[in-house]
């Protein structure tokens, strides 16, 4: 007689826990979120900086969501130097117009018709570095004593040195030595009567992270970004758009050719590439295979010495 082993029930696994961890994306959004639900709550009168690039508007998207379906508790402030892009300032005035936001601007252009500032001449000039005393005056004029920025730790090393909440004495001035910590994400925003702080809620994103959320969240942006045709000129290695601001040099000629920007500035020193990427997918291809920043690709103003940026930033530029 044949005796037939016993046999063994199935295995059941016990059921898994849900797993609630975020993803980089997420828990980046997140992270801002808190940071502009922290302003709100801390500040007395916050601003937000938006010159209508990929960072501002990536920064606005996210203000929105921090306080839907609330309007934003604050204004936003472009610092215009007068030498914008065209398309720039359309998309800036639509975006406000959608949003319906109350929009300040703060001309360089009355603060040289006032004496405040002084223009350089010559072909090389660039009202760039004007935008500083241009964006105390608007802070001082409005009472602001916190204001969101779109820059990132990964752009430039003066700004991989900034705080999240970072302190601007009395002066508008930046002390690299003179930091707060920030530990378990705990922000200290105290601070005198006459100093602000600034608010960095991109601080931990990169340029890749920022172009796959444009592509995930559908964030409109200036046409720019994405590839066109345009007259161009080649000067200090860069490719600088051909516009009415920009003076010819001796021995220079202009071009046309596929490019896009990888960031909007001043139109005398922002510089473009040259790309066939013609949409947010694209463009994550493209930026995923770069090895060199934004800024340091196609800003000319970063290029005025090794520490260009730290010394325009303890002066009080963003």
């Amino acid at each position: 007689m044949t005796t037939v082993p016993p046999q063994r029930p199935p295995r059941v696994d016990p059921p898994r826990a849900p797993s609630y961890e975020l993803g980089l994306l997420s828990a980046l959004e997140a992270e801002s979120v808190h940071i502009f639900r922290e302003v709100a709550a801390t500040f007395a009168r916050p601003v937000l900086l938006f010159s209508g690039g990929k960072d501002s508007a990536v920064m606005l998207h996210l203000a929105a969501k921090a306080f839907w379906p609330a309007p934003l508790p604050f204004p936003v402030l472009h610092i215009d130097t007068g030498h914008n892009f065209d398309e720039v300032v359309e998309f800036r005035d639509r975006t406000v117009a959608r949003h319906g936001l109350r929009l300040l601007v703060a001309s360089v252009q009355d603060d040289l018709d006032a004496g405040r500032a002084v223009e350089d001449d010559g072909p090389r000039a660039t009202r760039n570095r004007l935008q500083t005393g241009t964006l105390l005056r608007a802070l001082r004029d409005g009472g602001f004593d916190a204001v969101f920025g779109g820059a990132r730790r990964d752009e430039e090393k003066a700004r991989a040195k900034e705080r999240i909440f970072s302190l601007r004495d009395e002066f508008g001035q930046w002390d690299p030595k003179a930091q707060r910590p920030e530990v378990w994400r705990l922000y200290n925003g105290r601070h005198r009567p006459g100093e602000h702080v600034r608010i960095f809620p991109l601080s931990n994103w990169t340029e890749l992270d920022i172009w796959r959320y444009i592509r995930d969240e559908r964030v409109d942006l200036p046409s720019l970004y994405y590839a066109h045709r345009r007259p161009v000129v080649e000067r200090d290695g860069m490719l600088l758009a051909h516009t009415r601001f920009l003076t010819l040099l001796p021995g220079e000629s202009t071009r046309e050719t596929l490019v896009r920007f990888r960031t909007v500035g001043d139109a005398t020193c922002t510089g473009c590439v040259e790309s066939a990427a013609g949409t947010a997918d694209e463009v994550v291809t493209e930026v995923a295979a770069s090895r060199v920043t934004e800024r340091g690709a196609t800003r000319a103003d970063d290029r005025i010495s090794e520490a260009g940026m730290e010394d325009r930033k303890k002066e009080g530029y963003f």
